[in-house]
């Protein structure tokens, strides 16, 4: 491993980073939600956005970390060795 603090900094960073655009998805939107006033299929914008946008922006926050996060590891040299065991193997 290279420099540990550095890793520890930079996983903390993007942590923060993504606390910071999940905060801004579940308080944001719900907080100026009454302005997307219009209709969509039927329902008022704001409520898609919130019942169903939200979701999809936080998997795809978690699919950033995970890839962000395996990439960090790589390069700092602390990724987990491939499993050696096959299936079905004692």
């Amino acid at each position: 491993m290279r420099d540990r603090a550095l890793y520890w900094r930079r996983i903390k960073a993007l942590t923060l980073l993504l606390l910071l655009l999940w905060l801004g998805v579940t308080f944001g939107v719900s907080f100026y939600a009454r302005e997307l006033n219009f209709a969509f299929f039927g329902w008022p914008f704001g409520y898609w956005v919130a019942a169903q946008g939200a979701i999809v922006v936080y998997g795809l926050l978690i699919a950033l970390y995970a890839w962000v996060a395996n990439r960090l590891d790589d390069l700092h040299g602390v990724s987990e060795p491939p499993d050696i065991h096959e299936p079905g193997r004692r």
